[in-house]
């Protein structure tokens, strides 16, 4: 059986709970247990700072002999974030260790590196996904809407040198420019971008020196604003146009060749241009459905608002790649 043959859980959810705003926003008001996770420290891939990693074992006396899924969080989440939650007690029910790895300067840490975390640092995805592997015997990886374009480009950069087994990839803008400018319209730009914006500006102003620069930040309004007068210039990008342009996941698609499930609502305010099937390898399989918002997928379930559908169909992937299928398309 081939990756398109993989019978996969439809997302499907009540009329009353279609609108994007409502899915993308109720998640966080869920209540969803904490997970027992376990700290670990561990030197980011410039081993000038530490960054955390919360682990959760279904077995922690045998955890060295199970496989292990891996989630790299969105922008400014942590493993507090409602999805990350999810993920990690499902794992657990499901009899897998999951592990949540936090981008530098997240979670509760502070940055000591010279870089921070951006779109396009698919070197620090291969050194943690290298980490693990080193410690279990399988290891998968999903990534949540920043942290989603960060792995779909790993993926496609690294071919069959990725270290994992497979890759589900959750509400992540693989066109950066259009995604950005999605984030001008009204509602985006009034809730999600102030939202965002907020601890991106305060870490930021930590480590700027220069007080012109200092001062622009402070008036910066947009996501991609703070990616030109920041991210772009501090990561070696030059411009946001050109961080745009490079650190994008869709020009890479077509080279993954490891099984990869990218998930999409196509109501999603966050993101402008998805991926086609004209985009993608035989590798990649796109399942996106008509409602969701951005990392929602809110469901309605033994009369409870639910989120466990994104874990549910992320371990429906895990599951089948792990037991390595002859054929892999």
């Amino acid at each position: 059986m081939n990756l398109h043959q993989l019978s996969l859980t439809p997302f499907r959810t009540p009329f009353y709970l279609r609108n994007p705003h409502v899915q993308s926003i109720l998640p966080k008001f869920i209540h969803t247990p904490m997970p027992n996770y376990q700290r670990v420290l561990c030197s980011d891939s410039t081993g000038t700072t530490q960054v955390a990693y919360d682990f959760v074992y279904a077995d922690k006396s045998n955890a060295a002999k199970l496989p292990i899924a891996v989630m790299f969080h969105g922008l400014e989440g942590s493993s507090g974030s409602h999805y990350a939650m999810a993920f990690a007690n499902f794992a657990v029910r499901h009899g897998w260790n999951a592990v949540i790895v936090h981008f530098r300067g997240c979670g509760g840490m502070d940055n000591t590196a010279e870089p921070d975390y951006h779109a396009g640092d698919t070197a620090e995805a291969h050194h943690v996904l290298s980490l693990l592997k080193t410690q279990f015997p399988h290891v998968v990886a999903t990534g949540f809407s920043l942290g989603g374009n960060v792995l779909a480009r790993y993926m496609g950069e690294y071919g069959d040198n990725a270290v994992c087994d497979g890759a589900v990839v959750v509400s992540a803008p693989v066109d950066l420019a259009s995604s950005a400018k999605s984030l001008h319209k009204f509602i985006a730009k009034r809730v999600y971008t102030p939202y965002l914006l907020k601890s991106l500006l305060e870490k930021a102003l930590l480590k700027v020196e220069d007080n012109d620069l200092a001062t622009a930040i402070k008036n910066i309004k947009t996501l991609d604003k703070f990616d030109d007068l920041y991210t772009a210039p501090r990561h070696g990008y030059g411009t946001g146009e050109n961080y745009y342009k490079v650190a994008s996941a869709l020009p890479v698609l077509k080279n993954i060749t490891k099984p990869t499930l990218i998930i999409t609502a196509k109501d999603d305010p966050f993101l402008g241009k998805v991926a086609t099937q004209q985009d993608i390898s035989e590798r990649v399989r796109l399942l996106y459905s008509e409602h969701g918002g951005h990392v929602g997928f809110i469901r309605r379930k033994k009369k409870k608002l639910d989120i466990t559908w994104l874990p549910k169909v992320t371990f429906e992937l895990f599951d089948w790649a792990v037991k390595k299928p002859e054929t892999i398309l």
